[in-house]
């Protein structure tokens, strides 16, 4: 209710509403069957007028004197409005007393035709002998306080309190109540409450509020945090129109929970039961969601137990948030098992239950997991949704099987849910992140023939991908296409165009649109700022890039990681070390952590300088700080070892590499092919002995048998790389190097069938290995190849000879024979 509109309310000086009954016409039997009759007519004619005023007329009843019982039974709001145009329009008869008002006012409120109750109330309330009952009144505002127009709702009451010196009644007290700490107006709400107690004197007699009243004030103190303030005033009032029930201690329990005080809660709930209250579903629910969230899955494993012990039924919901808690956490076999016991103890999991497990085995990469799952869906007869399904299509997109992906796309829609922009957006930011661009924007054009627009993420997304492919004019082509669909770009978007145009070499395009960015009044944020530093540390501009690093900081916004790494690597390509580490001693001056890319820049530098001791520590200090190497901190060490002829030192972290399970790449096989092809057989004796050297290191091992056996020392380092990488079993790329080897003009030899053989082996496919590797040895390279792989096993199995030796003995046996 505005105020405008109770500005235009007079009030009456203290008018109190009558009690009398609703006229002096009783609703006799006949009349009763009258009533019934007109509202028939009312509500199935739609010329009514003629025929309500003949059958009024047969009865020898004027309308006004049974508008309020007419108004009481209509189940039409818009019909009420016509019936009460007319009666008031008629040129003779009674006009309407203020029952009728009210039962009208009552209907309208019921259908929340709002517009009418504030044209109505000001003429109401001008005379007294239209002034609408308290019930009424009661109506309209738990109407506003049900439809969420509290303010309205508030101003009605006290215009009431003030003016009628009546209070409505507590049910219309505790909707009241509800709305405002719904609205999030707990001060509102609790000076109400504090007025209707002082009102009563402390009492119950007047009952203007009960024990819902209070329970809704704890809520809303335990929403803010207050959960002490709201036990006090459940202490205080107990007694008082206030008795302890369940209800109160499942109020406090759940706010504890939601504040972190599990302590608290589970006090509380001791307590409820030694107060021989029966702990509720809600009571064990709130606590399970408190030790959930604590991580304190043996004490929710006991509350359940408790539950099924007591007899209490555990909701679908109860079992969710256990499955989604232990999933967040990452115990998602856990979360199975939990799904298991809960199909034994006879309750149906929703399609929630699925999502959640489907969603954590896709971020597990377990997508067969998630498969099983989507089949125990339908099985059940449960619906997928678009929950169900863009978790696996994003997946599938990851693991580069977009037909699945595409699949699991259409089969949502056969099941009625429509893909949205989310759902697309998985799909596209899948292929764009696999490479696969061009089917991104295919997917795009379809989801805008099925009429959902891609949104500024989407769009960004795509951009993105094509700049990294160097399409940029496609990427402003996009930008143009964004604007004519009225979707404003973000800062990420201009983000990603700035970053487009420095891949591209078009340096002042991007600076131009960096600026241009600033001068629409759009903040670049981190991001923007992030690809400009990168564009002038890329264009050898590192007086600019400073620049640049300063503005950001005096907008107020904190460089982070990759802002400092990119100007660290930027002083190291400008073969600038000291100004390099001066930038890391800022960047760790303001806490902010270095990473992977800060390290493998410095060690760039380090090994630019020819201080590979200095790049070995910082390797070192790198690990022991929690950081792990990535490939290319990896490559740049062997690379460097292998160039000042440090072979056993590049073999060593080579080996380190694999363990921990780092893929090398072309670059790293290409610096030690290259390394230890030129190397002489003095090499060795020169290089200083490290314990960690022949005994340990296979490569070495290989190599020098090798070359004492007289193989070229291109031969030896491919066949040591290879049996390196199928002892850490990646035998893929083990295979693959073998392919490339090929293709440079290399033949296998006996020792790269025995390497790959042993590869085969340990990765399970030792029966089937016929069908990965083909064998054309004659039998002295057979007798070779079971030679290296006894040696193979001194690293492998500890004086067991392996499945690869068994099998090129019986090879070597089958050839004698």
């Amino acid at each position: 209710m505005s105020k405008t509109l109770l500005s235009r309310i007079k009030p009456l000086h203290n008018p109190k509403p009558k009690t009398s009954s609703p006229t002096n016409f009783p609703l006799t039997r006949r009349i009763n069957e009258l009533v019934n009759e007109v509202c028939q007519i009312l509500q199935t004619q739609d010329q009514w007028e003629h025929t309500v005023e003949t059958r009024l007329s047969e009865e020898e009843v004027v309308p006004s004197d049974i508008a309020h019982h007419v108004f009481d039974k209509l189940k039409d709001a818009h019909v009420g409005l016509k019936f009460f145009d007319w009666v008031s329009q008629r040129p003779y008869g009674c006009p309407l007393d203020r029952f009728a008002y009210s039962s009208l006012l009552k209907l309208l409120a019921k259908f929340r035709v709002f517009p009418e109750i504030e044209t109505l109330l000001p003429n109401l309330t001008t005379f007294e002998d239209k002034l609408p009952t308290l019930e009424a009144l009661d109506a309209v505002i738990k109407a506003y306080s049900d439809s969420n127009l509290v303010d309205k709702a508030v101003e009605l009451y006290y215009f009431v309190l003030k003016t009628y010196d009546l209070v409505p009644h507590v049910v219309t007290v505790n909707s009241l109540l509800h709305g405002l700490v719904k609205d999030g107006k707990i001060k509102a709400a609790r000076q109400l409450y504090d007025e209707l107690v002082e009102r009563s004197g402390g009492c119950v007699e007047n009952k203007f509020l009960d024990n819902f009243s209070t329970c809704i004030i704890v809520t809303g103190l335990s929403k803010e945090g207050k959960v002490e303030e709201g036990r006090k005033l459940i202490e205080d009032r107990w007694g008082k129109g206030c008795v302890p029930n369940v209800v109160f201690y499942n109020t406090l329990i759940d706010g504890y929970c939601k504040k972190g005080d599990i302590r608290s809660a589970y006090r509380l709930f001791n307590e409820l039961k030694l107060k021989s209250f029966l702990p509720t579903v809600e009571t064990y629910g709130a606590l399970i969601n408190g030790f959930c969230k604590d991580r304190n899955f043996e004490k929710v494993d006991m509350l359940v137990r408790e539950m099924v012990a007591r007899g209490v039924i555990i909701s679908v919901q109860v079992y969710n948030s256990i499955i989604h808690a232990r999933c967040r956490h990452g115990f998602t076999e856990e979360a199975m098992d939990t799904l298991r016991k809960m199909i034994e103890a006879g309750s149906k999991p929703d399609i929630v239950t699925y999502n959640t497990l489907i969603s954590y085995s896709c971020k597990d990469e377990k997508i067969q997991e998630a498969e099983k799952l989507l089949e125990q869906v339908k099985n059940i007869g449960l619906v997928p949704t678009k929950f169900t399904y863009t978790p696996m299509i994003h997946a599938y997109c990851k693991f580069g099987d977009f037909e699945r992906a595409l699949s699991l796309l259409a089969e949502m829609t056969e099941y009625g849910d429509k893909p949205d922009v989310s759902t697309y957006g998985a799909l596209v930011h899948g292929l764009v992140v696999s490479g696969e661009v061009d089917v991104a924007l295919v997917i795009r054009d379809k989801m805008i023939e099925r009429g959902v627009l891609p949104d500024a993420g989407i769009y960004n997304v795509l951009m993105s991908g094509l700049c990294k492919k160097m399409k940029l004019p496609v990427a402003r082509q996009l930008l143009d296409e964004m604007l004519g669909h009225g979707i404003l770009p973000d800062a990420y978007v201009y983000a990603t165009l700035v970053d487009g145009c420095v891949r591209n070499g078009e340096f002042h395009e991007a600076k131009k649109l960096f600026e241009k960015t600033i001068e629409m009044g759009m903040d670049p944020d981190l991001v923007g700022y992030n690809a400009m530093i990168k564009g002038y540390c890329k264009f050898g501009l590192m007086k600019d890039a400073v620049a640049c690093f300063s503005r950001m900081q005096k907008s107020k916004i904190a460089p982070d990681a990759f802002s400092y790494s990119t100007v660290i690597d930027g002083y190291v390509k400008q073969h600038d070390l000291r100004l390099a580490l001066t930038m890391l001693a800022h960047m760790v001056k303001r806490i902010c952590m270095p990473n992977v890319v800060t390290y493998s820049s410095l060690i760039y530098g380090f090994c630019q300088n020819g201080d590979l001791v200095g790049a070995e520590d910082l390797f070192n200090r790198m690990q022991s700080n929690g950081m792990m190497p990535n490939v290319i901190t990896y490559s740049i060490l062997i690379g460097s070892f292998c160039k000042v002829g440090k072979l056993a030192k590049a073999a060593f972290i080579f080996e380190q590499m694999l363990m921990h399970k780092c893929y090398p790449t072309d670059v790293t096989f290409n610096y030690l092919v290259n390394g230890f092809s030129h190397c002489t057989p003095t090499i060795f004796s020169e290089e200083k002995n490290d314990p960690r050297d022949e005994k340990n290191s296979m490569f070495m091992g290989t190599f020098k048998r090798m070359i004492s056996d007289e193989w070229h020392p291109r031969n030896a380092a491919y066949n040591s790389i290879i049996i390196c990488l199928c002892l850490q079993k990646m035998l893929k790329t083990a295979l693959q190097l073998r392919d490339k080897m090929i293709s440079k003009g290399y033949t296998t030899d006996p020792i790269t069938f025995a390497a790959l053989l042993n590869g085969i082996c340990l990765d399970g496919k030792s029966k089937e290995w016929k069908n990965i590797i083909s064998c054309s040895l004659s039998a002295t390279e057979l007798s070779v190849a079971l030679k290296y792989s006894l040696i193979f096993d001194q690293y492998l199995s500890r004086g067991f000879n392996s499945e690869a030796s068994v099998i090129l003995h019986s090879l070597v046996k089958d050839h004698i024979s």
